[in-house]
């Protein structure tokens, strides 16, 4: 049984809180939204590889306005995009059914993602050549199956020489797109974005994001905040994706601070919330809060469990449903499993959060993960009368 109706009254009061004391420090976002060039992102990541049984037809395109196709991948040696027999199948049927849908929903073509290979990414960024191959080609693909914008997804630069290449890559890719597109006064330039990690720097080893590169060339970035915890931290439970921890970096509040503060505008910032939870399995039924003492994870695939089937098994099991107002986040226990994710109230909040400092908007990973698109609803609703 869901314990969420206790928690609305005191939930309504956090969020006006929230709100006010946000907004008195970034000021108002009206002037954000009114923007044209900063129109509201609502986006979502569809799997190429769930085609057959979430196809781009299924997916609830009034909920979106940026629909992202996940993942081509660049050749090792020639850097350019390596598109198999599905990937052409699929590319054509997901721009199609998105416009004719909704012909103003942006479509992108996402390429890496955190299954691609590292190494591609270091060696095609590393010289001129070698971008200017990755470049031509991914325009090339992008105008051929009618994408309008292109998405990096490289998980991620482990040096101070990726970050260094990374910001020459955006440099010459902006240029690229620019003098593409004034070739053909009838079509718009292709729309730049980056998923990026949580926060704008890494600790170990030490190197940071090119915020005054991704502030000058790209459209919008897309922090991903989520998977702060997990099968890496098998002794304790954790909330993989919460908003706040007094205790640690770990949150998505400390990291969208971190990209307003390296200097990129939070109107180019996306943030990202996940559509999946992540498990562990208790050491003692009895101990089951956030940080409770674990031993390893629990079900699902590899310990991550996608939405619907959280609520299935909330369900099946009897669990015990809790919003933590103290981490914005929810979590859900049934004997010695543990389940950490998002539900519609934390979703809620957090969508209130990005909309107070002025976000952009927000995306999910993943589509076909929701239930009946209970969170992408909260969500979108959280934005538009929060």
């Amino acid at each position: 049984m869901s314990l969420a109706p206790k928690f609305i009254p005191s939930l309504i009061c956090y969020v006006l809180l929230l709100a006010a004391t946000e907004l008195s420090v970034f000021g108002s976002v009206s002037a954000v939204e009114s923007s044209p060039t900063t129109a509201v992102i609502r986006g979502g990541y569809w799997l190429s590889w769930l085609a057959q049984t979430f196809p781009p037809a299924a997916i609830s395109t009034s909920h979106f306005t940026h629909l992202f196709y996940a993942f081509l991948e660049p050749n090792n040696v020639t850097f350019e995009l390596t598109v198999t027999p599905n990937d052409d199948q699929w590319m054509r049927n997901f721009t199609s059914t998105i416009h004719a849908a909704d012909p103003q929903i942006k479509t992108f073509l996402s390429i890496g993602g955190g299954g691609s290979s590292v190494p591609i990414f270091v060696a095609m960024a590393a010289n001129q050549t070698s971008r200017s191959a990755f470049i031509a080609s991914a325009i090339s693909v992008a105008r051929s199956y009618g994408f309008d914008g292109l998405d990096l997804d490289w998980e991620f630069p482990n040096s101070t020489d990726d970050m260094s290449h990374l910001s020459s890559l955006f440099k010459e890719w902006r240029q690229a797109i620019e003098t593409e597109s004034s070739s053909n006064a009838d079509r718009p330039p292709l729309e730049l974005s980056a998923a990026v990690s949580y926060a704008s720097s890494f600790p170990s080893p030490p190197r940071s994001y090119p915020a005054d590169a991704i502030t000058e060339y790209v459209d919008f970035i897309s922090p991903m905040c989520f998977d702060y915890f997990g099968k890496w931290s098998p002794s304790a439970t954790g909330s993989h994706a919460q908003l706040f921890d007094k205790t640690s970096n770990f949150s998505t509040s400390y990291g969208i601070t971190s990209w307003i503060e390296a200097g990129v505008p939070p109107e180019k910032l996306v943030m990202g919330l996940p559509v999946y939870g992540r498990t562990w399995r208790l050491k003692d039924a009895c101990h089951h809060g956030i940080g409770a003492s674990a031993e390893g994870v629990g079900p699902g695939n590899e310990g991550v469990m996608i939405y619907s089937d959280v609520l299935e098994f909330n369900s099946a099991n009897g669990a015990t449903e809790v919003f933590d107002t103290a981490s914005v986040s929810t979590y859900s226990f049934a004997g010695t499993t543990w389940i950490g994710y998002d539900g519609p109230n934390s979703i809620d909040v957090k969508v209130k959060y990005a909309k107070a400092h002025g976000l952009r908007g927000y995306f999910f990973w993943a589509l076909g993960y929701d239930n009946n698109w209970t969170i992408a609803e909260a969500a979108q609703n959280a934005w538009m009368y929060g």
